[in-house]
């Protein structure tokens, strides 16, 4: 169990796809991604507590175990190379073009991500509802679906304990302590 508190807040983390192209709109993409962050929890030891995929961009609400930079480069560095390797795989080649850049030191021709993402430190349990009842929400405030648990690549089912037989990613929700009683 994990309690969220000043000495042991949780991350609200916002990444953008690069040039805020629409790259996560297709169901095989977002499994992928949700694929991605299963390995990423894996290896990085990282709790997954909420987030949604949207067409443009992703939130994740995310332990504090490790920095903030850690959490980002295992859960943005390990999507991106599956979601790359899958447009190179299958010749998408207008939109690999899209996601060209300058050819970093690395090497690296494309970017799936901007690099420059927001996070934002949660240390209460109000703040941590506000943000979840936020994720929860966006495609609803897109106009994807009118209501939130439509959405499949969302955790909103799991938070309200009514899941898919084959959701696509499971949150580590259930281990969070709360202090108040909900």
């Amino acid at each position: 169990m994990v309690q969220i508190s000043r000495d042991n807040p949780f991350y609200y983390l916002t990444s953008v796809a690069h040039h805020r192209l629409p790259i996560f709109r297709t169901d095989d993409v977002k499994n992928i991604v949700c694929n991605a962050w299963n390995e990423a929890r894996k290896s990085g030891e990282i709790l997954i507590f909420a987030y949604v995929i949207m067409p443009d961009h992703v939130h994740l609400i995310t332990d504090s175990n490790r920095e903030i930079s850690d959490v980002l480069r295992f859960t943005n560095g390990i999507s991106a190379k599956r979601v790359l390797d899958y447009l190179k795989a299958n010749e998408f080649a207008s939109s690999l073009k899209k996601l060209e850049q300058a050819k970093k030191d690395r090497g690296y021709k494309y970017s799936a991500w901007q690099h420059h993402p927001d996070a934002f430190v949660i240390n209460n349990e109000n703040t941590l509802m506000q943000k979840v009842n936020y994720v929860h929400q966006n495609p609803v405030r897109a106009g994807l679906v009118e209501h939130a648990e439509d959405y499949r690549f969302s955790s909103v089912r799991l938070w309200k304990r009514r899941p898919l037989e084959d959701e696509p990613f499971l949150t580590a929700h259930d281990l969070i302590d709360w202090r108040s009683a909900a």
